[in-house]
């Protein structure tokens, strides 16, 4: 008898109720003592017969399961080493650490003194301005990244419906990108200074700073401000008027006689006022000929620029400003710098330098008081029709609106005639506190470069790029808090 006979024997005795059988097996002649129960089956009895090959298909799934148990022991030993990296201190420790992976794959070319200037009737440039203090104490995350001289990365943490972090990486483009290394001399350099000349040739220059309230305007524009002490020797107001008492000085210049006057005032809530005139009120009228005349304004004539730094301190000494939820000294008025060349009391040309003040969205000024928000829908209101009329001038639109505002109506000589060129700064906070506001000004000044470029010129300014795009060696995409990159959703 062998071991398949004993087997049928040994279910042959389980219907009758057998409780114990005794099987012999043929060739080893061992007495096996079985105890039966209907429900447990003698599978070792099995273990006789040859084990039967695995097939390709159970290979390649045990092959599968291998792998993704050493994957899920390799993610667990991760998260226990970051685990013990953490920084409990630290707000936003898996933020950080996307970033700086993202960072890491980047190909850094920053902006430098070498690079080439070129020439723009209308340049939009970015400017990131490093943590201030207040950030640095509470251990803001900086989300903005420069990595070339023209492109601009904002790092928007969002998350999933599964409470899953991840980034999302917007990609900017525009004329210029200065980062927090960069001074105010070099921003200077390749914004405002390629217009000085052009208010020699009898034409009109606008430079001015946007931006959310403490991103850095009024330090671009008017220089180093530590309290109530300021340099205004390294602001763009003093830098260009140096450069056009050394313009005037050159022979093809000089022989024109020409007179240079600078005036100073500013627009708060619809209304002027003479910064450099105890603050008086001014009116802003047509004459006969249609042209915008500013009632009252005085012009201080300027031999030199230390007359030019006496009239800025006079006037930012006298400038309106208030405390908002950003800033303890935000500039709640737009303040207009003007340098004007006469000949033979005739206007020549004007370099009109403003210092905006700071855009705000409605939802940061719901606990402020009216008086404040009132300022805040003025300013927005100003804003907006300054961006029109400026996409008015880059698309050479037959009809500017310079009317809907105080301020378009009193640049409206700077809009209107082909010898005008305009340049915006847009300044930016690196914090991730801010990134919504920021996300907004780099916003506006894609909407305010939306005039037609040259098919072999540079692409338009703000101009988001997809991944891997044209132009550039970066683009958008999204890293999940285990560091790995994710389909954008």
């Amino acid at each position: 008898m062998n071991v398949f006979h004993v087997v049928l024997r040994v279910y042959s005795l389980t219907p009758r109720g057998a409780n114990h059988a005794e099987a012999l097996h043929s060739q080893t002649r061992t007495r096996l003592l079985i105890q039966f129960n209907p429900f447990v089956r003698c599978d070792y009895l099995c273990s006789s017969f040859p084990a039967r090959k695995k097939s390709s298909c159970v290979k390649e799934v045990e092959k599968l399961q291998e792998k993704r148990e050493k994957r899920r022991l390799q993610q667990q030993e991760l998260r226990e080493k970051r685990a013990q990296e953490v920084d409990v201190q630290m707000p936003n420790y898996e933020i950080m650490c996307m970033i700086r992976d993202f960072r890491a794959s980047l190909d850094y070319r920053p902006l430098t003194g070498n690079d080439l200037i070129e020439e723009h009737r209308i340049c939009v440039c970015v400017r990131a301005r490093p943590l201030n203090k207040k950030e640095l104490t509470t251990k803001d995350l900086d989300v903005i990244t420069i990595p070339s001289k023209d492109v601009v990365m904002v790092h928007e943490p969002k998350q999933k419906v599964d409470l899953t972090r991840y980034l999302e990486n917007q990609t900017f483009r525009f004329d210029y990108a200065f980062d927090e290394n960069s001074t105010n001399e070099m921003v200077y350099r390749f914004t405002a200074q390629p217009l000085v000349e052009t208010i020699f040739e009898r034409g009109m220059a606008t430079c001015f700073a946007y931006g959310q309230t403490g991103s850095g305007k009024t330090h671009t524009m008017g220089g180093d401000f530590s309290g109530k002490n300021q340099d205004c020797s390294k602001g763009i107001y003093a830098l260009s008027a140096r450069d056009v008492f050394l313009m005037i000085k050159k022979p093809n210049y000089k022989k024109l006689d020409l007179q240079i006057f600078a005036t100073f005032f500013e627009i708060y809530s619809g209304k002027v006022f003479d910064l450099l005139n105890r603050k008086a009120k001014l009116r802003v009228l047509e004459d006969g000929k249609q042209q915008v005349q500013v009632v009252g304004l005085q012009e201080k004539e300027v031999k030199c620029t230390e007359d030019v730094l006496k009239l800025i301190e006079v006037g930012n000494s006298c400038r309106t400003s208030g405390q908002t939820s950003a800033n303890a000294h935000s500039s709640r008025s737009h303040a207009v710098f003007q340098i004007i060349l006469r000949r033979r009391g005739k206007m020549h040309g004007k370099f009109s330098l403003i210092d905006l003040a700071g855009n705000e969205r409605g939802a940061d000024t719901s606990s402020a008081d009216r008086q404040t928000r009132l300022e805040g829908a003025e300013i927005n209101k100003s804003l907006l029709a300054l961006k029109e009329c400026i996409r008015a001038l880059g698309l050479n639109k037959p009809h500017t609106p310079f009317r809907a505002s105080k301020l378009t109506q009193v640049l409206r000589d700077s809009f209107i005639g082909e010898n005008s060129r305009t340049c915006m700064i847009a300044t930016i906070s690196p914090g991730m506190a801010s990134c919504e506001n920021t996300l907004n000004t780099l916003r506006y000044g894609e909407g305010t470069h939306s005039g037609p470029r040259g098919r072999d010129g540079p692409p338009a300014g703000g101009a988001r790029r997809p991944a891997g795009g044209a132009g550039g060696p970066v683009g958008s995409r999204e890293f999940s808090a285990e560091g790995r990159p994710e389909a954008a959703l």
